[in-house]
């Protein structure tokens, strides 16, 4: 009998690699690069940048997730394997860099509740998605580091800046010199995750926040995201007006109007976001 050899698998799709889902008014972007502990390649940077344009759009969403498939990863940093094609030249380079930092101000900015779901490596990129959202939830054997002194990466300024603003100035520091791996605990410890839960219980602890955000005033959820990212901003440069005008908005709003009726009337309220 005469051996043949294996046909490699194909590789995925960029749609297969960062998957969408929705679930009422919760979307979710799922990194699938499992053979690859989720690594990222500049075609998953365009199609999330994409999705969260999109998503952004939809005024029925009330909260996104990201995770990672697998449980093995979470995201474990840009794919070097992909180094050669997209990233071996000055104008690669560039590309890759400003599809990625758009990727990151695109979720960073992202105008409705994000909560990183972590489970497994968060390493390299992966932290900086993760600390580009709102809140995160790891479980108890997840991994976090940023080796980026150990491969010759250059990080500017706004990914170190909303590290040092999560973990302060001095952790962020000893997190890029040491280069090393934290524990869940470490990063629970720091400030640098929300919450840490068993494995088990990571499906049911998200669920649960998603659920409890969903049902409260979408308005007044805006507000208080919009006056996060002002207070992150140099204060010459706050756009107290804009605030002045989302908190008058709660006011005038048919959500203000039910949510007194429903204190009042002792029952659950159901807010419309107007």
């Amino acid at each position: 009998m005469t051996a043949t050899a294996a046909t490699p698998a194909a590789e995925l799709t960029t749609e297969e690699k960062l998957l969408a889902r929705r679930d009422g008014a919760v979307a979710h972007i799922i990194f699938n690069n499992q053979k690859k502990m989720n690594a990222v390649s500049l075609d998953m940077w365009e199609r999330m940048i994409g999705l969260l344009e999109e998503y952004a759009k939809d005024p029925d969403l009330r909260v996104l997730v990201v995770s990672g498939a697998g449980g093995k990863a979470f995201v474990s940093g840009a794919d070097i394997s992909k180094f050669e094609q997209t990233r071996s030249s000055p104008e690669s380079v560039a590309k890759y860099g400003n599809t990625s930092i758009k990727a990151y101000e695109t979720l960073h900015n992202f105008p409705k509740p994000t909560i990183a779901k972590i489970q497994g490596y968060c390493i390299g990129g992966g932290m900086n998605l993760g600390i580009c959202c709102d809140v995160r939830v790891a479980t108890e054997g997840s991994k976090f580091g940023i080796p980026a002194g150990r491969l010759g990466l250059g990080y500017g300024f706004p990914g170190v800046n909303r590290l040092t603003e999560v973990v302060g100035i001095s952790r962020a520091m000893e997190m890029f010199y040491t280069a090393r791996q934290y524990t869940a605990r470490e990063a629970l410890d720091m400030g640098l995750i929300n919450q840490m839960v068993p494995d088990v219980d990571l499906d049911m602890a998200v669920d649960t926040m998603t659920k409890q955000i969903s049902e409260n005033a979408p308005l007044t959820i805006a507000t208080i995201k919009a006056v996060a990212r002002e207070i992150g901003k140099p204060s010459a440069q706050r756009d107290h007006a804009k605030l002045d005008r989302m908190v008058q908005a709660c006011f005038d709003s048919q959500d203000y109007i039910e949510g007194r009726n429903a204190f009042m009337e002792k029952r659950k309220p159901y807010f419309k976001g107007r």
